[in-house]
């Protein structure tokens, strides 16, 4: 076996609490979560200069993938502050449709977010950051003695604490890693965040070799140690497009895509300078360039798809379907005549550029003449070209919710090595499990005095876990699908995945996830007071709205402004909208309702309002910065909150709605599947179910409904004899 056990081991060169493999998004998070939590923590990267590289596209967030960057920031993680940072374009996407699909984009100076990133993780104290190869990980067959507390699955909420059933007697526990060079260090808990280094596996053409990353070396060793953990695997591949040189681009040629004049930022902590009514993001910014493919660009495609690594067998790997390849794009929708893409510059400082939406694997030749068929890319000098790569996963069903290793004690895996694709991904992974390392490493070591001292409500005990489900958060959800179905394919987000996406909005992440990150210790003063202070003004508002009829005044305001009828008019009707008229005495809630209705139309009247509440200064002197009366501009920031209130009470019954539901779905969550429970004794099961559910062992009957090929009769099934296996134990 490949792994060192206890009897074998010699001494460690270095002891941490928490220890993390690979430095990458998911690397970076889980680090910085467990130092702040107070664990002593080490990150081991092969290479110190390229911690958090964005190996593919430079940007971070987009649809859905930015509701995960705003979830880590407002649970205290670190992508979203870096991102604003380091960003040279923002774009809120999907404005034109409802809420609930808003996404914020940033493309970021790609070199900058790198050193950003590790700056930040330098200043974090308990966290010492390495430069070394984790070849080998470190097992003994003893469990130290269990922890007091409740299932996971049983408790209320998201923190709760471990009963010791899940920590199965002589389940074997992580106790370190073993480099390279031979050392030995030793950790409580190990978290596994190894990206595409796992036997990666390049190809370009009919040309392959063994990387991590183009220019980096594999994990081979680890890689072919974690097979010794009885694991399930899968063999997946992503791929990344060509990259041009920028002063050999006829940018004249190509549509302008700027970014928002006054942009979102990512973190809820991203505050305008003092004295200034907007955020202004640090760096200068840029605009990217939108283009599509010719009759030539696809024509070369098809004469070349042959050669193709995915279409000649060479790649066993499965692609992620929803960010296909350029050829594989050809291939399945051979009807579409062309194909839109975007010049994405890769930073400020170098000329390097981006082709996103031509990911590619096809020969160097062939992709330099597909570049050049472009009008404006005929000149295009190409630096790097597109490659796929092949790595090993682990299958997430060998999961539990916390990220935990089921068959281990002390591992835990986040990012790509579970199935999923993005930075964003990667992200809230890593800091959903390096929550749950340390959260181990405290109740393992018996810690329970300094994590009290962390909490700012002292007489509060420290949860052993956390976890979120699919009513709370869309990194919830992203667990709760790999776990319960597993993937086949690189798992990306999108906001379709969520049953309750109106709840799960960008403008309300800080409060769904907020308290839980100051629970974990996560949210500093500072960022805690500023969320107070924005509860207190969308709770004042809300009561404004819903408690204050429309005066005289208010109707002829807007009867000026929009050309309705004033307060004399004896018609309903607005001349303008066909719409009915507000009538003397309407609350302005009542009025806002109405889909034709905007907050932004209904601030000029409430101005002298919100002036007798202090709790709304710092809207006011935003406004009157911004010389709102006169020019109408609303800072992003604030027409943001604006809108939460708005959203609220526009759509109240849907959200009421979708509570109940939120209700019935926790129900099913709070019914626990004990691990005592024999699935191959309940008679009416098919053999396909009962190997699926004893494979994965759903924790709930919630986990087990949403497992791919359970049917409902199943789940009945389930829950009956749930009551007779439990009847017979106690008999």
């Amino acid at each position: 076996m490949a792994f060192h056990e206890q009897s074998e081991r010699p001494r460690a060169s270095e002891s941490f609490d928490v220890l993390i493999v690979g430095a990458g998004h998911a690397g970076c998070e889980a680090a910085a979560a467990a130092a702040r939590m107070g664990l002593r923590t080490a990150l081991f990267t092969l290479n110190l200069d390229l911690i958090a590289q964005m190996s593919c596209n430079p940007a971070i967030g987009g649809v859905a993938k930015g509701h995960l960057v705003r979830e880590v920031d407002a649970l205290g993680g670190i992508m979203g502050e870096v991102a604003d940072s380091c960003g040279i374009q923002f774009r809120l996407l999907n404005t034109s449709r409802g809420p609930a699909v808003w996404s914020p984009r940033a493309q970021c100076d790609k070199a900058l977010y790198r050193t950003k990133m590790r700056e930040k993780l330098e200043s974090i104290p308990n966290l010492f950051i390495k430069q070394a190869e984790v070849i080998d990980l470190v097992i003994e067959e003893q469990l130290p003695p269990t922890f007091e507390g409740r299932h996971p699955e049983r408790s209320e909420g998201s923190l709760y604490s471990v009963d010791s059933s899940d920590q199965a007697q002589g389940q074997p526990r992580i106790t370190g890693v073993l480099l390279r060079d031979g050392r030995t260090i030793a950790a409580t808990s190990v978290i596994v965040t190894t990206g595409t280094f796992l036997n990666g596996l390049i190809h370009c053409g009919e040309q392959q070799y063994t990387a991590g990353r183009s220019g980096e070396p594999a994990s081979v060793l680890l890689g072919e140690s974690l097979k010794k953990l009885g694991l399930r695997e899968t063999r997946l591949k992503t791929g990344t497009p060509p990259r041009l040189d920028g002063r050999t681009i006829d940018w004249s040629r190509f549509e302008e895509q700027p970014g928002d004049t006054d942009p979102t930022p990512f973190s809820f902590r991203s505050a305008p300078s003092d004295g200034e009514p907007t955020w202004t993001p640090p760096l200068r910014q840029i605009s990217c360039h939108i283009a599509t493919t010719t009759p030539e660009t696809l024509q070369l495609i098809r004469d070349n798809v042959h050669r193709s690594p995915m279409y000649t067998g060479q790649i066993e790997g499965i692609g992620p379907r929803y960010c296909p390849s350029i050829e594989d794009k050809i291939v399945r929708f051979p009807d579409k005549l062309s194909h839109q893409f975007f010049l994405e510059p890769e930073g400020l400082n170098t000329h390097e550029v981006y082709i996103n939406g031509m990911s590619t694997s096809l020969p160097q030749e062939v992709q330099s003449a597909m570049v050049r068929s472009i009008p404006g890319l005929e000149n295009a000098e190409m630096l790097r070209p597109g490659y796929a790569i092949e790595y090993d996963a682990i299958d997430p069903t060998e999961l539990d919710r916390t990220l935990r290793v089921k068959k281990f004690t002390g591992l835990y895996l986040a990012g790509q090595i579970n199935g999923t694709s993005g930075y964003e991904e990667a992200a809230c992974q890593g800091l959903i499990a390096g929550i749950n390392a340390a959260l181990f490493a405290k109740q393992a070591t018996g810690n329970r005095q300094q994590a009290i001292e962390l909490l700012p409500t002292p007489s509060s005990l420290l949860p052993a876990s956390f976890t979120l489900d699919r009513t709370e958060a869309y990194t919830g959800i992203l667990i709760d699908d790999l776990i319960s179905k597993g993937t086949d394919e690189p798992y990306r987000m999108f906001t379709s995945r969520a049953e309750f996406r109106l709840h799960l909005r960008i403008d309300n992440a800080d409060t769904r996830l907020t308290p839980h990150g100051r629970a974990l210790g996560l949210i500093d003063d500072t960022a805690w007071a500023a969320f107070e202070a924005k509860q207190l003004r969308f709770t004042a508002l809300t009561q404004l709205l819903e408690t204050t009829r429309l005066a005289d005044t208010d109707l002829l305001s807007l009867a000026t402004n929009s050309g309705a009828p004033g307060p004399d008019s004896g018609t309903r009707i607005s001349t303008s909208t066909q719409q009915p008229a507000p009538l003397k005495g309407d609350l302005f809630a009542q009025f806002l309702k109405r889909p034709e209705t905007t907050i932004e139309q209904l601030l000029p009247i409430l101005l002298s309002r919100l002036h007798t509440n202090s709790t709304f200064a710092p809207w006011i002197t935003a406004l009157e910065a911004t010389n709102f009366t006169t020019t109408g501009t609303i800072p992003a920031w604030v027409r943001n909150e604006l809108k939460t209130v708005e959203t609220g009470i526009k759509f109240a019954g849907y959200l009421a709605q979708q509570q109940r539901s939120m209700q019935r779905l926790r129900a099913d969550e709070a019914r626990s599947i004990p691990d005592w429970f024999n699935y191959r004794a309940c008679s009416g099961l098919s053999r396909e179910m009962v190997e699926k559910l004893d494979r994965i062992r759903p924790m709930t009957l919630g986990q087990a409904s949403r497992i791919s090929g359970v049917t409902p009769a199943a789940v009945s099934l389930v829950q009956t004899f749930l009551e007779i296996q439990a009847r017979g134990r106690t008999a």
